[in-house]
């Protein structure tokens, strides 16, 4: 038979509530008699009941977490860090995928409403497509990213600041010829607006007019995907001063077919990437990139999401985070 805290609390010789905190992890016990009851836990095989827990609390202890691409890189560091926090906070996490596909979306929309889950915390690839657009009553629910809206709770950074600023570094020492590697082709996504944004903000300033041909359309932002769009590139176009990849994936991607190609970075083209990913700063050469800390966005987002759920009537909070620029060997010339 499934063991019951009672049956726990007896072999720890501790109270049912007791278990329940160190079950839980809301309330602090001492370390003594955690380690008797997680000792008791582990004899027993004890499995929470999160049925029962929701029925007494209206809660099942279970929030979503949705991604476009589980398959990268920043994606992965982006979970681990919102998986960690989670279980810090006693929630258990479920991970999807959304994909091109926005229906994903409303299913797990469609799960908060059913309080088969108790929040969401989403981060969608462009607005006109996203289960957040639609009208209705949105369950507890925070957002991550670039797409801009007023309905639920934000946390993400200034991706246009941050852009300009990327832009502005590439054109130190008269560069004049920045390209930008992942514009949209097919795939409308609202990241790669507002970091063209930025880029277009930093070429006005500079006094620099536009170039269609330097704005590069990348539709799969992975290192394939890059290095197919730009080796397509370089076969009809001149090399560039300098690339600024709108992910460090994709600039991954653009420094492998640069090095095939025989083209020297940071001597002949710079190249610079975005997220700050681990990979990047193992990259030949390393990779100059936007910085943010991802933990800092994981526990912004579990607190909105907490307390969104205190408080639905409340207004939409946002959550701008700092970032800074990171100069490395792909862009830095001695």
């Amino acid at each position: 038979m499934r063991s019951t805290v009672k049956d726990v609390a007896a072999r720890a010789g501790v109270s049912p509530k007791t278990v329940s905190n160190v079950v839980n992890g809301l309330v602090p016990v001492s370390e003594r008699t955690r380690v008797r009851v997680e000792a008791a836990l582990a004899e027993l095989d004890y499995v929470p009941n999160l049925s029962a827990r929701g029925l007494r609390n209206g809660r099942t202890g279970v929030i979503a977490l949705a991604l476009p691409d589980l398959g990268t890189p920043y994606s992965a560091e982006l979970a681990h860090h919102i998986v960690e926090v989670a279980h810090e906070q006693g929630w258990s996490v479920q991970l999807e995928e959304t994909g091109p596909d926005p229906q994903r979306e409303f299913d797990l929309v469609s799960k908060a409403r059913s309080n088969l889950i108790d929040g969401l915390i989403l981060n969608p690839v462009a607005l006109d497509a996203s289960a957040i657009g639609v009208d209705g009553n949105l369950p507890p629910m925070v957002m991550l990213g670039e797409v801009a809206q007023r309905r639920v709770d934000h946390v993400g950074l200034d991706n246009v600041a941050a852009a300009r600023e990327m832009t502005l570094a590439l054109a130190q020492g008269g560069r004049r010829r920045i390209a930008i590697l992942g514009a949209t082709k097919t795939r409308r996504t609202d990241t790669a607006e507002v970091r063209t944004r930025g880029y277009h903000r930093a070429l006005a300033e500079l006094g620099i007019d536009r170039d269609p041909r330097l704005e590069i359309p990348c539709d799969e932002w992975t290192p394939r995907g890059s290095a197919q769009a730009l080796t397509e590139f370089l076969s009809s176009n001149d090399l560039p001063d300098a690339i600024f990849c709108f992910t460090d994936s994709i600039a991954i991607g653009a420094l492998s077919v640069l090095a095939a190609a025989g083209h020297r970075v940071p001597q002949d083209i710079l190249v610079a990437g975005f997220d700050d990913i681990d990979h990047g700063q193992y990259a030949v050469p390393a990779l100059t990139t936007i910085s943010f800390d991802k933990r800092a966005l994981a526990e912004e987002a579990l607190r909105l999401l907490t307390e969104r759920m205190a408080d639905r009537n409340r207004d939409p909070v946002e959550v701008t985070l700092p970032y800074r620029l990171i100069v490395r060997g792909s862009s830095s010339v001695s």
